[in-house]
This record gives structure tokens, sequence and C-alpha cells, in this order.
């Protein structure tokens, strides 16, 4: 029984395998379990990882609740062992330092999703908030992303000092801010908002051109600049 087990396992990871290909090394066409399956098969988990696969999935309310799920939580899954964890952890770290390396030398206000992917790799899924800085040229290219701070799960500690100081650091000429909200929900709290006029003011006063103010959710980013916010005027943001 374990060998037939064991012989249908390992059909099923040739036949994930074929369609990834056949996709053009995409995940077109598949679902989030059909995704951890093929990590669990290449972690070595390869009997019953279409059953521990689906029982993930379900526990972590889909794909994006897996790859966030901290690694000692993962590893303490029923049925999952430290390496696959640490797999599934690597997994997301490759793809925000390829998103990070992509966004790099381009322009974020010309390409704004490419930041956007990025930001929803990097800190949309983080259970503290996380703010960061991208620090951009004259001509408002990306030249380098910096994560300024991290706070507590409810607030976010920002000195606008040492965000200028950097900038100032990287020679840039402008910035993005940026910073996630654990809960999933980016709509802009009033302490946010008074951020934005704080970092606004000192950007200012150090002749930085501030380009935009970011906040990431669950499945959703909400800019500020598309919200009415300009540098230097007043900023009354619609909800």
């Amino acid at each position: 029984m374990i060998a037939e087990d064991s012989s249908i396992a390992a059909d099923r990871m040739a036949a994930l395998r074929r369609r990834f290909m056949e996709a053009g090394d995409s995940l077109k066409g598949f679902s989030g379990r059909d995704a951890v399956e093929l990590i669990l098969g290449y972690s070595g988990q390869r009997t019953e990882a279409g059953q521990l696969a689906a029982s993930l999935i379900e526990r972590r309310m889909g794909l994006a609740g897996v790859m966030d799920a901290p690694a000692d939580e993962l590893a303490a899954e029923t049925g999952l062992c430290e390496a696959t964890a640490i797999l599934l952890k690597l997994v997301k770290a490759l793809a925000s330092s390829y998103l990070k390396e992509r966004l790099i030398g381009a322009n974020p206000s010309a390409r704004p999703a490419l930041l956007r992917e990025y930001l929803s790799s990097a800190i949309s899924g983080e259970r503290i908030e996380k703010f960061l800085a991208v620090f951009l040229n004259g001509s408002g290219e990306a030249i380098a992303v910096e994560v300024m701070h991290e706070g507590t799960i409810n607030q976010t500690i920002v000195y606008p000092r040492s965000s200028v100081e950097a900038a100032l650091r990287h020679k840039a000429a402008g910035l993005i801010f940026a910073h996630n909200h654990p809960s999933g929900d980016p709509a802009p709290s009033d302490q946010d908002l008074q951020l934005i006029k704080t970092l606004d003011r000192a950007a200012a006063a150090a002749g930085l051109a501030v380009h935009d103010h970011l906040v990431a959710g669950r499945g959703k980013v909400w800019s500020a600049a598309e919200n009415g916010w300009r540098m230097g005027r007043p900023f009354i943001a619609r909800k």
C-alpha cells in the first residue's frame, strides 16, 4: 500500500512539474494547493503532499496565509517538516528580492505596479508594521530601498530626521514612503495622515521631493497621491 501511495504521489508530482513547464515557467492555471503541493514535493514530502497542501491552504486561509506565516509556526504544523517550512519562507524571500531588483532602476511613478508588487510581497503580510523608504534619483528612478523602522503590531514610530539622513546618504533627490497595516486594511488612520504631513515638511526642508505615501494592506495598496495629496499642499484624504 505504501509503495502504491508513493507511486501515485510521484505521478502527481510529475504531472504538476509538466503543467508548470507547459505554462511557460508560470503558475497559470495553478491553485494555491497545487503550488504548495509542488513545493512540498521538492522538499522531499511527496507522500500525501496533496492532502497536506490542502490542509495548509484551509488552515491558513489561502496561499498568502501560508507564505506569510512565520517559519516557527509552519514548522509546528502537523506533518510538515522543518526543511519544508524553511523552503516555503525561502520561496517568499526570493520573490521579494527579485521584485526589489526589478524595482531598482525603474521609475515607480511611471510603473507603479512594480512598487506595489514589491510591497505586497515584502510587507503586506507582516504582523508588525514596517516603514520603508524608496529613494529616487533626479529622474525619478529608484536607486535604493530601505526599511527605516519596525514597530509593534499597533504602532510604527518614524523619525523624519533618519529618513532625510538616509536620503542624503544615498544622494537621492526624492522619496516614496510606504508602510503596512497588519490588519490588512490599507485605509489610512488619523496617525497615518499626521505622519504624511510630518514627513512632507521634513523632506521639503531638506530640498527633497516626496512623490507618494503608500499604505500596504492585504491585496490592496492605498496611495496618498491618488487621493488628492501633493507635496506642499494642504492634504485632506478622501477615505
